[in-house]
């Protein structure tokens, strides 16, 4: 029997729910027995003449010298990590502390696989498509939308993006997703995307909504398999205190044997590391269940054969900060400031005319969303932004501008908020003249 016979059956045995959601590639790949897994084997040998890297002969990496000063701030393990390549699974402390700092409030009863080392997050939503996602099959998602889940998804897999409304009446719609998989025929297997905290939302579900939404979803998975993405890139920036900070993804585990909650998170946003390329894929399966080794070889193979491996120094970099004592109480900084960022921004949005800019709901994340009066174009709006008032803000159709506050300085949030509903309103104002 082949390895990918092997893999196969331990998921179809295992769970026969995720076997029918994977996509005809997620059935087809596995972690071929080629240069890294022989690599692995020959490991401890003498005369180890595997792996295409430039050593010294005994496992330390030859490095140019200005790299390697670059680096000088590492111990010489740390260093030799990081100049050689990473595992294709990522490095293995790295991922072990990845899953602790995972699991800081959630109970031992909840199983999680130990997290796959990816590039960024796109790179996890990437690998997830290629295991869920293909040719026809639904992709549900709120809108408006972090703009990249149409290429990941529906551009590079083939799948149907569909989308619904996420606010109702200036609230969140916590059974816009369950709505929207009850349209799909019975049975038929769909792939749901949650993103909390939002992009470009900027929104974390109150507890009576977060309760109500997980109960719909797990309502849909009576008539259907139902595969969830939980999209965590803003773990943990939430800036009401009676709002729930924890991922989703903790609550769906076990709820219904055809509901298939999947993690992706990472360094990006949670260590302001945007630079490092470092995210996590993780399963709702213990890391000694044979389902999570079948689908660490799945994911493998599908890193094999993108990026090769995932990149090693961002990998120690982050192993790093992870292991100072103090690294919770330095990321609850880095959220105290963008928190008064947060009050700064609500404060200037408040004063807004609301028969000119609607200001949607925002508690959490990098950004808040202010829809437009009826007939003015988004990329109209911030192309004249940026010429007559040197304000820079994101169009998203068919009716919002986004305000990236994480990239903005407090004292000039209030200006910048001027500048938006002037030059709204003088392109209102033209509107109206013209009609």
């Amino acid at each position: 029997m082949s390895d990918l016979d092997r893999i196969n059956d331990v998921l179809r045995e295992g769970s026969p729910v995720l076997w029918e959601c994977l996509s005809p590639l997620g059935r087809r790949v596995a972690f071929p027995p080629d240069i890294p897994f022989q690599a692995a084997e020959a490991r401890d040998t003498r005369y180890n003449a595997t792996i295409g890297q430039i050593t010294d002969g005994d496992g330390r990496a030859l490095a140019v010298p200005p790299v390697e000063e670059a680096l000088s701030g590492l111990g010489p393990e740390a260093r030799n990590q990081a100049l050689l390549y990473s595992p294709v699974q990522g490095l293995a402390a790295v991922r072990e502390a990845w899953r602790s700092w995972q699991r800081r409030e959630v109970g031992e009863q909840v199983p999680s696989s130990l997290p796959l080392v990816t590039c960024g997050l796109t790179h996890g939503l990437s690998i997830a498509a290629d295991l869920f996602a293909g040719p026809g099959r639904a992709v549900l998602v709120t809108a408006p939308f972090w703009g990249n889940y149409r290429q990941t998804f529906e551009v590079r897999t083939g799948a149907r993006l569909r989308s619904a409304a996420a606010y109702l009446g200036g609230r969140l719609h916590p059974r816009a997703l369950a709505e929207l998989a009850a349209q799909e025929p019975i049975g038929e297997p769909v792939v749901a995307i949650l993103n909390f905290p939002s992009n470009p939302g900027g929104y974390m579900p109150s507890a009576e909504e977060r309760a109500e939404l997980v109960d719909s979803l797990v309502e849909a998975a009576e008539a259907r398999p139902l595969v969830v993405l939980c999209d965590d890139a803003y773990a943990g920036l939430v800036y009401e205190q009676e709002i729930p900070t924890g991922s989703l993804f903790w609550d769906l585990v076990g709820r219904h044997e055809r509901l298939i909650p999947v993690k992706v998170d990472g360094a990006t946003k949670e260590f302001s590391l945007f630079g490092g390329r470092v995210g996590f894929l993780t399963f709702a399966c213990a890391p000694d269940d044979p389902m999570a080794e079948a689908l660490e070889s799945k994911v493998k193979c599908l890193v094999r054969a993108t990026v090769g491996s995932p990149v090693a120094t961002s990998q120690v970099l982050l192993l790093e900060a992870l292991g100072r004592v103090g690294a919770d109480r330095h990321v609850e900084v880095l959220r105290e400031r963008l928190a008064r960022r947060y009050r700064r921004l609500r404060r200037a949005l408040s004063q807004l005319d609301p028969e000119l800019l609607g200001v949607l709901p925002c508690n959490a994340g990098c950004f808040a969303l202010v829809e437009l009066p009826e007939g003015v174009d988004p990329e109209a709006a911030r192309r004249h932004l940026i010429a007559e008032h040197g304000t820079g803000l994101v169009a998203i159709a068919p009716r919002y501008l986004r305000i990236a506050f994480c990239s903005v300085r407090e004292d000039d949030l209030p200006a910048l908020v001027r500048n938006l509903e002037q030059g709204v309103a003088e392109l209102a104002t033209r509107r109206s003249s013209a009609t």
